[in-house]
């Protein structure tokens, strides 16, 4: 059975500067959880979410979101077959393991909340009958920044809040892309990336990270955070119950592919950034003086850090 570091070493190999990043997809992926990549265009959006899925051994589908895709362009539809006088199901391309939800900004919020049964639930329904999706299943979105792009959708609190991780892909250092010149300037597909893990080596690493160890004071800890949120007078949204429990499952994840059957709260601090700023708004006045990430980072220095245990 492959390991956690053959999954990492091959996508390394092939994206250059992402291993944050794709320890992150993991932690999703173990969690069947959901991550949009946000960055300018150009910064490898698409490739590393085509890259991590290839190196699952799985089904893979994509949609390339545009104003006119309709609903049914994504979850499918049924039609009338007049040689058999039936009604068919065509599926549509949800039905997968990971789907790559190309530009999802782009897509009009009747197309976007038809995402939103299958993300939660895993399910869709289709002219009342509600058809389960593999597992597992993830959904990868990717999307520009929307101060930067006309005729995009800004996603609603309720669709954003369906992500596990918000991962904002910035700019490679000097050094990493001098590396990606190197490595793709005279064949940009040269390098290809091989199915590394399948869906039962994810079963045996989702059900081993849920059994992580993580002490009740780490948990405490993390709803102080939590709750500090609903509080803070630069915050008009905080963090809900669901995104409590996002921390705690990342946590543990987090901590199982560090390689320890125990949480830290270093782990909570690794993941809090992805998970929590796309579920916080600013207020009115917090707009005016703050940035989501420095009102984040206060409010996380501000609560003691528990002294570490592991039962």
């Amino acid at each position: 059975m492959a390991t956690i570091q053959d999954f990492r070493n091959e996508l390394n190999r092939a994206i250059i500067g992402r291993e944050k990043e794709f320890d992150f997809m993991l932690v999703a992926l173990l969690q069947q959880g959901h991550v949009l990549l946000e960055s300018v265009p150009g910064s490898g959006k698409t490739m590393m979410a085509k890259s991590f899925a290839h190196a699952f051994r799985s089904e893979f589908g994509r949609i390339q979101f545009t104003p006119d895709v309709l609903p049914s362009d994504v979850t499918g539809i049924r039609y009338f077959n007049p040689q058999t006088q039936e009604f068919v199901l065509k599926a549509g391309p949800v039905f997968t393991n990971i789907l790559l939800a190309d530009e999802i900004n782009r897509a009009t919020p009747r197309t976007q909340s038809s995402l939103l049964e299958s993300m939660e639930e895993k399910q869709v329904t289709i002219d009342g009958d509600t058809l389960k999706l593999p597992k597992p299943f993830m959904v990868i979105a990717t999307q520009n920044p929307i101060e930067t792009q006309q005729g995009t959708f800004p996603l609603p609190a309720a669709q954003l809040d369906r992500f596990l991780f918000k991962l904002i892909i910035n700019y490679p250092s000097f050094e990493e892309e001098h590396l990606i010149l190197k490595q793709y300037g005279k064949n940009p597909g040269a390098i290809t990336i091989s199915p590394v893990i399948g869906p039962v080596e994810v079963e045996q690493w989702s059900k081993e990270a849920g059994e992580v160890i993580i002490h009740e004071d780490i948990e405490r800890y993390i709803l102080k955070i939590v709750r500090a949120t609903r509080k803070h007078p630069y915050l008009e949204l905080g963090l809900s119950s669901r995104a409590a429990l996002a921390i705690v499952q990342s946590t543990k994840a987090h901590a199982y592919i560090s390689g320890r059957d125990f949480a830290t709260p270093d782990d909570v601090k690794s993941i809090i950034e992805p998970v929590a700023l796309h579920r916080l708004e600013l207020s009115t006045e917090g707009m005016l003086t703050k940035e989501l990430e420095e009102v984040l980072k206060e409010i996380v220095d501000s609560i003691p850090t528990p002294v570490e245990a592991t039962i």
